[in-house]
């Protein structure tokens, strides 16, 4: 079951890609717009998650959460890139002096502490416990902290929903808030099999 999910769920992320590769064309954002802080911060908490799915598949060789961490690896590096182009092509910074999500009014939303820059976002300690667990611990950590990040993830995508102008930058964040919920339920699933639950 969770084998298929994962493969509908590349497929979503591959019409998500196709959608947004004409790189965001038509008015061009300001350096301090939505549509901007949104690309910046999204690609940094991207990335986060692409570090955690190649953490947890190298200490695992369960071939569901493999699959699940290799298809957020993929989508989000992805998505990331299509941000950062974006980001080139308006020929603004890829690096603000504003706090992160300042462009939803959140500003200060997250302390920083211990690396969570945003909501959602894992902490270095808890990114150097999942480096530390193997096997069905890993497992359990792994889809416990993601769900995290893409509670986090759903609700910076949300802020761009309401407040971007770019007609392709809002498809891509409608993507991933659609991508994102269904990988919340089958990480849920997921985790049932294994005897845990998402953290409270």
């Amino acid at each position: 079951m969770a084998g298929t999910a994962a493969a509908v769920l590349v497929a979503a992320g591959t019409i998500t890609y196709a959608v947004a590769e004409d790189g965001g064309a038509g008015s061009t954002p300001s350096a301090g717009s939505a549509d901007a802080g949104f690309a910046r911060d999204m690609a940094v908490h991207h990335q986060q998650a692409v570090e955690m799915s190649f953490l947890v598949r190298d200490r695992t060789d369960d071939e569901d959460v493999r699959r699940l961490a290799y298809d957020i690896a993929q989508t989000q590096a992805n998505q990331r890139g299509m941000m950062l182009g974006w980001l080139d092509l308006w020929k603004l910074p890829k690096v603000s002096s504003d706090e992160p999500m300042t462009w939803m009014g959140m500003g200060g939303m997250a302390s920083g502490e211990d690396g969570a820059l945003m909501p959602g976002m894992a902490t270095n300690t808890e990114m150097k416990k999942l480096e530390s667990l193997s096997g069905k611990q890993a497992e359990i950590f792994y889809l416990q902290l993601m769900t995290d990040h893409h509670k986090g993830g759903i609700h910076m995508a949300e802020g761009c929903l309401d407040k971007c102008a770019v007609e392709v930058e809002k498809d891509l964040a409608q993507g991933m808030v659609n991508g994102q919920e269904s990988e919340i339920a089958l990480m849920k699933d997921m985790l049932s099999e294994r005897g845990a639950e998402p953290r409270p």
